[in-house]
């Protein structure tokens, strides 16, 4: 093999680690996207069960309900669509009605319930995601003062 032969081999396997080390970050990131929905999105362009998702609004007024144990059930609103959502697990000190949430889970097959794995509560809607806050201020829902940018 002449030194240019061996340059070659060299940078063509380079090139080729470089490659693979490409598409094996793009599989990561492909597996753990979650698209962030409200809920007059998921009445527009309905999701299929057991398709990773976040939703976010408010929690409806009323909806609370605790059940055996940790599990809890309500409702996810942003003025016009509300969902029904279920969680098995301890939510955080900062959820109650009416305040932002922003919960990741699954649709059940069959049904309309939201079967949450993780749920995150914001204590004011300065602290909400840019699109639910917009989203609620052309809805007419929002509470709280303008957000400083």
């Amino acid at each position: 093999m002449t030194r240019k032969q061996k340059r070659l081999a060299v940078i063509a396997g380079g090139m080729g680690f470089i490659a693979a080390a490409v598409l094996l970050v793009l599989f990561a990131f492909s597996q753990s996207v979650a698209y962030f929905y409200m809920p007059a999105d998921l009445a527009k362009t309905p999701v299929s069960a057991g398709t990773l998702i976040r939703l976010g609004g408010l929690v409806g007024e009323g909806s609370l309900v605790r059940g055996q144990g940790t599990q809890v059930q309500f409702a996810v609103t942003d003025g016009t669509d509300a969902i029904k959502v279920s969680y098995n697990g301890i939510l955080p000190d900062l959820f109650r009605e009416g305040q932002g949430v922003v919960t990741e889970g699954r649709f059940e097959a069959g049904s309309n319930v939201f079967v949450a794995d993780s749920v995150l509560a914001k204590h004011d809607e300065r602290y909400m995601p840019k699109q639910v806050a917009d989203k609620l201020k052309a809805d007419g829902v929002w509470k709280g003062e303008e957000q400083s940018q």
